[in-house]
C-alpha cells in the first residue's frame, strides 16, 4: 500500500510559485553575451531591450544579459555563436569580419570626416548590405547596430602629435585591424582581451589604450591613465547577432519581436554614448579624473592616409563602395 503524504494549501501554494518560476518549453530563456560593463550603455540598452522583447512575444521568450565577459572573451562569442554555445552576442564590426572581412571596412582610420557621417552610416543600406554578407557566409543573424563611439588613446604622457606615440606600447583588442592606427604613427599595438585592460595599464604591461571616451570612464581607466588624446581616429559598431539555431526555430511573429529589440538596443545605445561623448569630457575633467589633450588631426591623418586603402584592399572591398561610404 502507498502511503499518500498530504501536503497543506501553504504549501501546495509555495510549490506551485515555484514550478512558475521554471522556465517551460513555452517560457524559453536566451542567453545574450557580452564583454561590457554593466555600466555600459551598451549592457543597460540590451536590459531595456531584454523586457520589450520578452513583453512582445508574450512571455514565451525571455533574454538573460550576462556582461563582463561571463561567457568569455569577443572572441570565444564569435566562435561559440556558430556553434550554438550562446544565443545571442553582442561584438564589434572589426571582431565579426574575422568571418567576412568587408565588414570592418567601416573601422578604417579617419574612414569619416564627422561623427554625423558615421552616425549615417549605422542605419545606412551600405552597413545593412554588408551584414547580409556576413549572414550568407556564417549563417547566423546581424540584427542591428549600436555606435560604440570613436576610438581615442588614453595615456601616462600627454599626446599632440604622432612623434609622440613612436615606441609607446598601446593595447588594443586582439584583432589585426585596430593595429593599423598604432602602427601607422610608429607605436607597438600590444592585444590584450578586454577584461584585462585595466590590470595591464595598471602594472604597466602597457602605457596607453585606445577606447572611446564612454569605455575609459565606464571602465575606470582613468584610475591608471593620466590623459586622453582625443584622435577619434576609428569609429566602431557593436551588432546584435542571433544565432541560426535560435531564429530557425521562431515564428515570424517571434522573429520580428527580435529585430524590433535589437533596433530599439541600437538606438537606445547609440543615444547614450552620443551624449556622453558629448558631456564626458567636461565633467571628467571636472572632477580630475583625468586630462585632455586636443592632438593635431591633421598630422594623424596624413601619417594614417594610405590606411583607407590599404585596407580596402586587403579586406576586398571595392572602390565605388569606398566613395559611397566617404560620400554619406
Amino acid at each position: 500500500m502507498i502511503k499518500r503524504r498530504s501536503t497543506t494549501l501553504p504549501a501546495l501554494a509555495a510549490l506551485l510559485t515555484g514550478l512558475a518560476a521554471v522556465p517551460t518549453d513555452a517560457q524559453q530563456m536566451l542567453q545574450l553575451g557580452h564583454v561590457y560593463d554593466p555600466a555600459h550603455p551598451m549592457h543597460i540598452a540590451a536590459e531595456e531591450a531584454a523586457v520589450s522583447f520578452a513583453a512582445c512575444t508574450g512571455g514565451s521568450y525571455g533574454i538573460e544579459v550576462l556582461p563582463a565577459s561571463q561567457l568569455g572573451s569577443e572572441s570565444a562569442l564569435n566562435e561559440q555563436i556558430r556553434f550554438g554555445g550562446v544565443d545571442i552576442i553582442f561584438t564589434g564590426q572589426i571582431f565579426a569580419s574575422s568571418s567576412y572581412p568587408p565588414l570592418a571596412i567601416g573601422a578604417a582610420p579617419y574612414i569619416f570626416a564627422s561623427r554625423d557621417q558615421a552616425l549615417r552610416y549605422r542605419t545606412s543600406d551600405i552597413f545593412s548590405g554588408l551584414w547580409d554578407g556576413w549572414n550568407a557566409a556564417t549563417g547566423q543573424h546581424i540584427l542591428g547596430a549600436g555606435y560604440f563611439g570613436s576610438f581615442n588613446v588614453s595615456s601616462n604622457d600627454p599626446i599632440v602629435t604622432p612623434a609622440d606615440m613612436v615606441g609607446m606600447r598601446v593595447r588594443v583588442p586582439d584583432s589585426p585591424i585596430y593595429m593599423a592606427f598604432p602602427a601607422a604613427v610608429g607605436a607597438n599595438p600590444t592585444p590584450v582581451a578586454f577584461a584585462e585592460v585595466y590590470l595591464a595599464l595598471q602594472q604597466g604591461l602597457v602605457s596607453g589604450s585606445v577606447n572611446p571616451l564612454p569605455v575609459t570612464n565606464s571602465m575606470r581607466f582613468y584610475e591608471v591613465q593620466e590623459y586622453v588624446a582625443l584622435t577619434g581616429h576609428l569609429v566602431e559598431y557593436v551588432l546584435w547577432i542571433v544565432g541560426d539555431h535560435v531564429w530557425s526555430a521562431m515564428t515570424e511573429a517571434e522573429r520580428a519581436c527580435m529585430r524590433t529589440a535589437a533596433e530599439s538596443f541600437g538606438d537606445a545605445s547609440t543615444a547614450t554614448i552620443v551624449a556622453q561623448e558629448d558631456s564626458l569630457r567636461v565633467s571628467m575633467a571636472a572632477e580630475g579624473k583625468i586630462a585632455f589633450t586636443d592632438p593635431d588631426i591633421a598630422a594623424f591623418q596624413e601619417a594614417t592616409e594610405d590606411a583607407i586603402a590599404d585596407m580596402a584592399t586587403e579586406l576586398g572591398v571595392p572602390d565605388d563602395l569606398i566613395t559611397a561610404i566617404q560620400g554619406l
